[in-house]
């Protein structure tokens, strides 16, 4: 079976050993202090870019992409409680997002906009993701609303100035609607979501909670003719040193006036499974396994 190319660069990037361990990952107090650091450098930059922060009173009335998603998902044995709780998190933080406007040039901040989630501005334990492994923490769940503008910026005449990934598969598919890989996971502030309209006209964002789903549009005074569509290819899991991995690349086709322009390569992923599966379990449910020697150096 030919392996694609770019699983064979991904596997080689994999392979490479880091030289040293840093100090703020083996002592708490070093990991902390680190923390500390980055985000006091990251508010000094933010105030130098001087990202979009201006509302209006009354939204745009040209639609330019929308997206929603399910609040409560089945994510594994986690505790419902802790998405429940997620669901007022996202309430805070959409009062600091909805309808900011994005100039022709300038760039949205994810966290610039939100701040620092904090027990004493209404933030409680939601879910959080570290290191592969589910914990609760102040602010949990706010990846949710940062994977729905990525995927708006994505629909739109944006360029993605600064996105991050989980580096794990955590959970198994559950009614997945979206290319695997294709979310923004943050962390205040410094793991953050930065998005630059590229357009000649001005777009704003407008986000709200349902019942049962997160919405969100972004929105222009006039109609864009381009359009956008995002695809995969490649997706697959894999077997490699005993393990199994998932892999796929993203595109994004740009279209005007119903004619192709242009494909652009948005990423890919390759990403250790942390639940449990089995190759006769995967390829029943359609996915494409691989499987490379392990003593392959590519």
């Amino acid at each position: 079976m030919k392996i694609p190319q770019g699983l064979q660069l991904a596997i080689e990037k994999h392979q490479e050993k880091p030289t040293h361990q840093l100090i703020s990952a083996k002592f708490k107090i070093a990991y902390k202090t680190a923390v500390r650091f980055h985000q006091a450098k990251r508010k000094v930059r933010n105030i130098l870019q001087k990202h979009a922060k201006v509302k209006l009173r009354e939204y745009f009335p040209a639609v330019v992409a929308r997206h929603q998603s399910l609040l409560l998902k089945r994510l594994g044995g986690n505790s419902e409680h802790l998405q429940r709780q997620k669901v007022q998190n996202l309430a805070l933080a959409l009062q600091k997002i909805d309808m900011v406007v994005i100039q022709p040039g300038q760039t949205f901040s994810y966290w610039d906009l939100i701040g620092q989630p904090k027990v004493k501005d209404g933030y409680v334990d939601g879910m959080l993701l570290a290191r592969g492994k589910v914990v609760e923490g102040v602010g949990g769940g706010l990846c949710q609303l940062s994977n729905l503008l990525y995927w708006l910026f994505l629909h739109a005449p944006f360029e993605i100035v600064e996105r991050y990934h989980h580096s794990y598969d955590v959970f198994p598919d559950s009614g997945r609607v979206l290319p695997f890989g294709s979310g923004a996971t943050v962390f205040y502030n410094y793991v953050d979501l930065v998005a630059k309209n590229v357009s000649e006209l001005p777009i704003q964002l407008k986000l709200w909670l349902t019942d049962a789903h997160l919405k969100g549009q972004l929105l222009a005074p006039i109609h864009i003719p381009s359009k956008f569509k995002i695809w995969e290819e490649n997706h697959c899991f894999v077997i490699w040193m005993d393990r199994f991995y998932r892999y796929n690349e993203i595109y994004q086709d740009v279209y005007e006036k119903g004619e192709l322009l242009r494909t652009n390569f948005v990423t890919n992923n390759f990403a250790p499974v942390l639940y449990e599966v089995s190759r006769d379990s995967l390829e029943k449910d359609g996915y494409r396994v691989i499987e490379i020697d392990s003593m392959i150096r590519f």
